[in-house]
C-alpha cells in the first residue's frame, strides 16, 4: 500500500510524534493506521520504561481551586530540563491533573495514575505517550488537597517553580493572597512551634546546646541560652512567628488577629526540592542525546 502524505498527517495527528517516525511505523504496517498507531504505542511505552530512571528535577507547580473556593489542589510534574518543562504538551499535561485531583480527590498521587483525563486515556498512559514525544523522563512527583475549613482557599503560583495553597479563616481574599505571597516567599515549615516536628527540635537543641558549651558558662546558664536560641528557631521557621514580608515590624501571627483572621493549613511546593540533581558533563549528554538517551 503506498503511504500518503494525507496517511502521514493523519497518524500524526492521533499520535503527535515526527513524520519519519509515522512515515516508518506506516510502512513497518502495510499502511495499516489501526496497526500503526498501536506499533507506536508500544514503541512509546519501551522509551517510556527506558527513561524511568533518569533524574527529573526540573518541571511545573500546577494548582486548581473549586468555583466556591472551598477545596484546592496543587501538584509537582517533573521533567529533565527547563525547555520542556516550558513547552505547552507538558503545561497543559500538568495543568490537567491539577483539575482532576480537585475534582476527582484522590488518596494519594499513586492513586492520580488511573484517573482518566478528558481524552479518556489515563494519566498514566498520557504520560508515557508524552515521555516518547518529548523525549524526556516525566514523573508525577507529589500532590495535596486543602479543604477550607470554613474559610476560603488562597493559591499563589511563582512562575511555575513554586506554588502555595493557604486555607483561610476570616479576613479578606486580599489577606489570604496576601499569607499565601508570605509562605512562597519565606519557606515555613509549620503553621506554628506546635506543628514542628520533635526530631527537627531536638536536631537544633543539640547544635545550640554543642556551641553553648564552649562559651564555659554554667549548665544553667547553657540551657537558658539554649532555650532562648530555641525560641528564635521557632518563630524564623514558623507561619505563625515570621514576621511578615510586607511589613516587618509585625508577625504573621498579629497580622491575622488584627484582621480577625486565622490560617488552618498550608502547602507550599516547589520544583525539585529534595531531589539530588545529577551532574553531567554537557559535551557527554549532548553525545548521550544524540545516540538515543
Amino acid at each position: 500500500m503506498q503511504i500518503t502524505a494525507a496517511l502521514v498527517k493523519e497518524l500524526r495527528e492521533r499520535t503527535g510524534s515526527g513524520m519519519m517516525e509515522c512515515k516508518k511505523a506506516l510502512s513497518e504496517t502495510g499502511g495499516d493506521i489501526e496497526a500503526a498507531v498501536e506499533l507506536m504505542r508500544k514503541a512509546g511505552l519501551a522509551k517510556a520504561d527506558k527513561k524511568a530512571g533518569r533524574v527529573a528535577a526540573e518541571g511545573m507547580i500546577a494548582a486548581a481551586i473549586n468555583d466556591d473556593g472551598s477545596r484546592g489542589a496543587i501538584i509537582e510534574v517533573n521533567c529533565e530540563t527547563d525547555f520542556v518543562a516550558k513547552g505547552e504538551d507538558f503545561s497543559s499535561f500538568s495543568s490537567e491533573i491539577a483539575k482532576l485531583v480537585l475534582d476527582k480527590q484522590p488518596a494519594d498521587v499513586a492513586a492520580v495514575a488511573d484517573l482518566p483525563l478528558a481524552s479518556g486515556v489515563s494519566v498514566e498512559e498520557t504520560r508515557r505517550n508524552l515521555i516518547a514525544k518529548l523525549g524526556e523522563n516525566i514523573a508525577v512527583r507529589r500532590s495535596a488537597i486543602l479543604d477550607s475549613a470554613g474559610g476560603r482557599i488562597a493559591a499563589y503560583l511563582h512562575g511555575n517553580r513554586i506554588g502555595v495553597l493557604v486555607a483561610v479563616q476570616g479576613g479578606d481574599e486580599s489577606l489570604a493572597k496576601d499569607i499565601a505571597m508570605h509562605v512562597a516567599a519565606s519557606k515555613p515549615v509549620a503553621l506554628g512551634a506546635d506543628d514542628v516536628s520533635p526530631d527537627l527540635i531536638a536536631k537544633e537543641k543539640e547544635i545550640y546546646r554543642a556551641q553553648a558549651a564552649e562559651s564555659g558558662k554554667p549548665a544553667d546558664i547553657v540551657e537558658k541560652m539554649v532555650s532562648g536560641r530555641v525560641n528564635k528557631f521557632l518563630k524564623e521557621v514558623t507561619l505563625l512567628g515570621q514576621p511578615f514580608v510586607k511589613n516587618p515590624d509585625i508577625s504573621v501571627e498579629q497580622l491575622l488577629k488584627d484582621n480577625g483572621a486565622t490560617v488552618s493549613a498550608f502547602v507550599r511546593f516547589e520544583v525539585g526540592e529534595g531531589i539530588e540533581k545529577k551532574s553531567e558533563n554537557f559535551a557527554e549528554e549532548v553525545m548521550a542525546q544524540v545516540r538515543g538517551g
